[in-house]
């Protein structure tokens, strides 16, 4: 029975380690997607007129029909964060460096 356990317990840690890696490349790509989203937001922004409203139409039209293609986390809020979040590290690389310190720290 021991080397079943023994046997058992390695397959775990195996697994556990393998799901580690894997939430933390799904935590990578969905903040690469914010900010590219707030990148995409800021770009169309600036081609308005009238950049606060139109900025307000913008995000609430882009926020029902995120919606209803992919269910919740597209909220006005949300969208608004992707692109303050974009504004704050207009450069990918920095922003890129500071996930990661963040990730070192926290995890």
């Amino acid at each position: 029975m021991n080397e079943l356990t023994r046997f058992h317990e390695d397959i775990r840690a195996i697994l556990e380690q393998a799901r580690t890696k894997a939430r933390s490349a799904v935590n990578s790509a969905m903040v690469e997607a914010d900010w590219l989203i707030g990148q995409r937001i800021v770009q169309e922004e600036q081609q308005g007129s009238s950049r606060a409203a139109y900025g307000e139409r913008l995000l609430a039209n882009l926020s029902r029909a995120l919606s209803a293609s992919f269910g919740r986390g597209f909220s006005y809020a949300n969208l608004r964060n992707f692109r303050q979040f974009y504004l704050a590290y207009p450069d990918w690389e920095i922003c890129y460096t500071v996930c990661r310190k963040l990730r070192a720290r926290c995890g």
